[in-house]
């Protein structure tokens, strides 16, 4: 009768396993000669976590020929005003390095598309409301916008 020799101690396996419990150990490993054992739990650390601060934003500065810039607040019940229909990153042209859509004293038809707003990976071309010619460009390029914000007026 051949007798089946057990290829690991399992009572050692057990006793690591209940120092591991009693210790708050996560893991232990035991070699003698060519037998290596390792016993590991799994052990989840909750932290607290830290929040950074939300970025704060300074207003846009108006984007206009050296010496004609105007606070956002002059133009503020002017009826040439194109306010953001959205919340979103505004662009004055199509793709970088291209010309921009208007630039201060653009003649401009009513339905001509005077900036880009970028809303969840969309393209939206922000039209002229009417005919006329672009006063101030009151937007940096690139720059977040948010809804209702200033962005062109056309005179």
């Amino acid at each position: 009768m051949a007798t089946t020799k057990k290829p690991f101690d399992t009572d050692l396996i057990r006793d690591l396993a209940m120092l591991i419990a009693e210790t708050d150990l996560t893991e232990i490993e035991v070699a003698h000669g060519d037998l290596k054992i390792r016993v590991a739990r799994n052990v989840t650390i909750t932290a607290p976590v830290h929040m950074a601060p939300a970025p704060s934003y300074a207003p846009p500065v108006p984007t206009s020929a050296p010496g004609t810039a105007a606070p956002v607040s002059d133009f503020a019940g002017h009826p040439g005003l194109v306010k953001s229909p959205m919340v979103g990153t505004a662009y004055r042209a199509a793709e970088p390095g291209s010309a921009p859509f208007v630039d201060i004293g653009s003649k401009v038809r009513e339905g001509q598309t005077l900036l880009i707003v970028e809303a969840m990976k969309t393209m939206n071309q922000i039209p002229a409301p009417r005919a006329g010619t672009v006063t101030a460009i009151l937007f940096d390029d690139a720059a977040p916008v948010e809804y209702g914000e200033p962005l062109v007026v056309i005179e």
